[in-house]
């Protein structure tokens, strides 16, 4: 019996000190293995249309703005290779008797003089709709961005009286009427 206690004791030693011992560490870095994101076929954004009535310079004006994904238009690819269909948006704006007074397509080429290098590479033309009237002009929004992203480039479509258009580059942030204001009247001194 005393054999067996003092084998126990070896045995029950030998397992404290196995344990105490340094562990050897490796320099092994485990990562995970980056896998490559092949190309689907070319994204696509869906259609859309937009068409209010719009009270203008005394009259009732019909305002509509179409989008659609335009397979003639150079397609534009992101870092992955992933290739994005560019679109053409067509805007119609008639009269209360149905003639029309402005009809035009739209396409980033357009747009391309307001545009970074990388919005002209890798840019969608991604919205236009309209925004409000401003006295003789009708204002509209408008952004090229890049696919998949928050990130784009804001655009203000100006189209006049006479049936002139300019286009600008937006600077201004989006306010509500109250915070414009309030902005001007803090501005005024009120």
């Amino acid at each position: 019996m005393k054999n067996l206690q003092i084998l126990l004791a070896v045995v029950a030693l030998s397992v404290v000190v196995a344990s105490c011992g340094k562990k050897k560490q490796s320099q092994d870095i485990i990562a995970p293995k980056v896998v490559k994101v092949e190309p689907k076929e070319p994204i696509r954004m869906q259609e859309y249309q937009d068409e209010r009535d719009v009270e203008w310079i005394g009259k009732t004006y019909h305002v509509s703005v179409s989008r659609q994904p335009c397979d003639s238009l150079p397609m534009v690819q992101d870092e992955n290779g992933q290739k994005f269909v560019d679109n053409v948006f067509t805007m119609v704006v008639s009269r209360s008797d149905g003639s029309v007074f402005f009809r035009r397509q739209f396409s980033k080429s357009l747009v391309m003089q307001y545009l970074d290098d990388n919005y002209r590479k890798a840019g969608v033309f991604e919205g236009l709709v309209f925004d409000r009237t401003d006295g003789d002009w009708l204002l509209f929004g408008a952004s090229v961005g890049l696919p998949q992203t928050d990130e784009y480039i804001p655009l203000v479509v100006k189209l006049s009286r006479m049936g002139q258009l300019q286009i600008l580059r937006d600077t201004e942030m989006d306010t509500t009427p109250e915070d414009k204001r309030q902005k001007q009247d803090d501005e005024d001194g009120v």
